[in-house]
């Protein structure tokens, strides 16, 4: 392989990109609008979300109000430490999104008349999530003290238990401390997916792809040299989303760029095959444009960057899980709101790097298998 040839493969995909600017245009400003837009304008319903319940009473009141979540639709209650310590360990890497903390002397306090309060802990790392799943925590405790009250014929407005709500990771619960990291990886995969799903049809149509294989240019190079100026691309326009989220929309950042970074090499690689593929099975430009737009409108829909997936019917988030997107959006808010470290995401990350790879790995040999027929 001739690292000459290389660079010049990459020189000339530039000088393409110059003459074309109208594309460029949009890999530079798109990013920028759509944070904005995004980043402004952002009603769902949540149900079973994994849930904790640390009861330190150990009473009938107690277990009354285990019982009242572990019975609503809303929640699911999967764990039940015991202790308040051991809630951050299960929230950091996404084991539960809410819990519920009874603490010690909650029967006592209603016995004595007064007003029991039941700590409500909340994961705010998805603000849509979060703010849901607070309001539905209260009207939990809201019925439970009506039923106790009609059983005791005693008016609503007496003394209960309340439920007092605190918001781990994102307490402001701001949409766009959850939005700008889902940006990141979705306007990534779309500018990839632009540039990548025209790559090969676009030479094939003008011709060129021809006059190149008459060339000492081997399939690698090329490879190489039409892959790297879009990789840099996508760099510096995570680089520029992710300034301007934290400098004007102060979006806070709590993790380590390092998780952030090999997750992205792993998402673009994905990103990148899906993209060769398309330029490899279109015939025309305007048909790989339309295999794009059809294949991101799921990505974008089901990976929980619109809607929450614990919004979406039972049936439809298994495919959530097949989608690499998901993976990354996981990763990208986790570590912005939460601070999370490879350990955290080893499996996100290990998943990512199965899709890159085997995408990829297959995207590189069909291309280079078209090039060399």
């Amino acid at each position: 392989m001739s690292a000459k040839r290389v660079r010049l493969l990459i020189w000339k995909e530039f000088l393409q990109l110059r003459q074309d600017p109208f594309l460029a245009g949009i890999l530079l400003a798109a990013p920028i609008l759509q944070l904005i837009v995004f980043g402004y304008v952002v009603a769902v319903d949540i149900s079973h979300l994994n849930t904790a319940v640390v009861d330190l009473d150990h009473t009938y009141i107690s277990r009354q109000v285990d019982s009242a979540f572990t019975s609503s639709e809303y929640f699911t209650v999967t764990r039940r430490p015991a202790s308040e310590g051991d809630i951050q360990e299960l929230m950091d890497p996404g084991e539960i999104q809410l819990a519920v903390v009874i603490p010690q002397g909650t029967q006592s306090a209603l016995a004595a008349g007064k007003t029991a309060p039941i700590g409500i802990i909340v994961d705010g790392s998805d603000s849509q999530v979060a703010s849901v799943a607070g309001g539905y925590a209260s009207q939990v405790i809201a019925q439970l003290n009506a039923e106790r009250a009609a059983l005791a014929g005693a008016s609503l407005s007496g003394p209960g238990v309340d439920a007092e709500v605190r918001v781990l990771y994102n307490p402001t619960l701001a949409a766009i401390n959850n939005m700008l990291p889902g940006l990141i990886a979705v306007i990534s995969m779309i500018s990839l997916l632009v540039v990548m799903s025209q790559a090969v049809v676009k030479e094939r149509e003008s011709g060129t792809l021809e006059q190149m294989f008459v060339t000492p240019i081997r399939a690698g190079e090329y490879i190489i040299g039409k892959i790297t100026p879009y990789v840099l691309l996508a760099i510096a326009q995570i680089g520029v989303i992710s300034s301007v989220g934290l400098g004007w929309f102060h979006v806070p950042f709590n993790g380590d760029v390092a998780v952030i970074a090999v997750a992205m090499l792993l998402f673009m690689m994905t990103s990148i095959g899906l993209g060769l593929l398309i330029s490899l099975i279109s015939r025309t430009r305007q048909q790989a444009i339309q295999t794009m737009i059809f294949l991101m409108l799921p990505f974008m829909i089901l990976s929980g960057f619109i809607f929450p997936i614990e919004s979406m019917p039972n049936w439809l988030q298994p495919l959530s899980q097949a989608i690499p997107m998901t993976y990354a959006m996981r990763v990208l808010r986790a570590v912005f709101a939460k601070g999370s470290t490879f350990a955290d995401l080893s499996t996100e990350l290990i998943v990512l790097a199965g899709f890159g790879v085997v995408i990829f790995t297959i995207a590189v040999a069909a291309t280079r298998r078209r090039i060399t027929e």
